[in-house]
């Protein structure tokens, strides 16, 4: 069964709110957005591919990833883990780097936070993102990102129908 994805933007929180249904256990969902092996299979809209060059998933602990391109382009982001409840939630502050992990300042840091809820369907995954401010949000979502994630997940819903 296809769930669609919810993703509404409010302007005057600068946050973005994302929700999608998958047909699968909560400690199956957990898995696909905490392990890095498992994340680099969906995360990015195809055709470009997630490539993790490090993950520490834990309070405190970073993962280092990169958009590769079909020309081979690449593109580096960082996620600094906060606070970590198994199998129900994790926050994190992300950002766009270097390949070393050196945060780029030209574009803007947002807050993270991912919800797993179990329910009849299966799990209700939440996606409470928070801008600095209105325009940081925007620089992002000009840069394509509400039809990048969306083609993520669905391409996650996709790798779990199989």
């Amino acid at each position: 069964m296809k769930f669609e994805i919810i993703f509404n933007k409010d302007t005057d929180s600068a946050s973005v709110y994302i929700m999608k249904i998958y047909s699968a256990e909560v400690s199956v969902i957990w898995d696909y957005f905490t392990k890095s092996e498992l994340l680099d299979k969906w995360w990015a809209p195809k055709p470009w591919q997630c490539e993790t060059k490090s993950q520490d998933f834990q309070n405190g602990g970073t993962w280092v990833y990169s958009m590769v391109g079909p020309e081979g382009e690449r593109h580096y982001a960082k996620v600094k883990y906060g606070e970590i409840k198994e199998h129900r939630s994790f926050d994190g502050t992300d950002s766009f780097c270097d390949e070393n992990g050196s945060t780029n300042p030209d574009f803007p840091e947002a807050k993270w936070l991912f919800g797993f809820t179990g329910v009849e369907e299966g799990t209700k995954v939440t996606v409470n993102i928070h801008f600095e401010s209105e325009e940081a949000m925007n620089q992002l979502l000009d840069m394509g990102f509400e039809e990048g994630f969306k083609m993520g997940l669905n391409q996650l819903e996709g790798i779990l129908s199989q």
